[in-house]
């Protein structure tokens, strides 16, 4: 049996369907809008991506999504993909249940390109808005905390949960009764957000340049309680 002759090549990369490709663009020629119109009708395609839910299950994506995830801005679409290291099923099963619930599609989990990890994710439009992150890299991006998250400590705490489970740590060397949990992160508007709710919780944390930590091993572990941390 022959192989298939488009195997290895998308529409950009083939050199004789990516020059189809373009002439159809430059001509606004589009061979699948009477499909996606039939299909749209059916309810196979969505027509419009009304706002998200405002819960405790989306404040906990955007945390997670903050900490682990990007958000890819393509011509016709958008992709949210969150990284997990492939030892940790309890990770993966939470937030591709959770991207279910708050967006009603069922994301694909498959093996990255980043050695021992898994890839979290789906495509479709208005993603980025919608959740209210931006497309791209965001590391110098000012990224405050959602009014509707501050307003309450249930939504805040579940906020926090996503960040922590994506860049947080827990640490305990007994022999000297150290005990630590960590955020780490390289946005200083994100180690902000963390330091301050943190302590609208009632905890007591310390800051260096690119973590937040606890360190009284009574608030460690009450934090873990608190948020979760790590209970899947």
């Amino acid at each position: 049996m022959s192989s298939n002759w488009s195997k290895g090549y998308t529409k950009e990369t083939h050199p004789s369907v990516q020059k189809i490709s373009q002439t159809m663009r430059r001509k606004s020629i589009d061979n699948f809008r009477a499909w996606r119109e039939e299909m749209k009708i059916i309810g196979v395609l969505k027509s419009v991506y009304p706002p998200l839910v405002k819960n405790g299950d989306l404040a906990e994506l955007i945390g997670v999504t903050l900490g682990d995830g990007h958000i890819c801005k393509y011509p016709r679409t958008e992709e949210l993909r969150i990284i997990s290291n492939a030892n940790n099923p309890g990770f993966i099963k939470r937030y591709a249940n959770l991207i279910e619930k708050v967006f009603g599609k069922k994301p694909t989990v498959r093996a990255s390109n980043q050695q021992n990890s898994v890839s979290i994710g789906f495509y479709e439009k208005q993603i980025s808005r919608r959740i209210g992150i931006p497309t791209g890299a965001r590391l110098s991006l000012d990224i405050p905390i959602p009014a509707w998250i501050s307003k309450k400590d249930e939504f805040v705490v579940r906020y926090l949960r996503g960040l922590y489970e994506a860049e947080g740590s827990f640490c305990v060397h007994k022999p000297t009764s150290t005990y630590k949990l960590f955020f780490s992160n390289r946005n200083a508007s994100l180690l902000d957000n963390v330091y301050y709710s943190m302590q609208s919780l009632g905890f007591h944390p310390h800051r260096s340049k690119y973590a937040i930590q606890l360190s009284r091993k009574a608030e460690v572990y009450r934090a873990i309680e608190v948020l979760g941390f790590r209970k899947y």
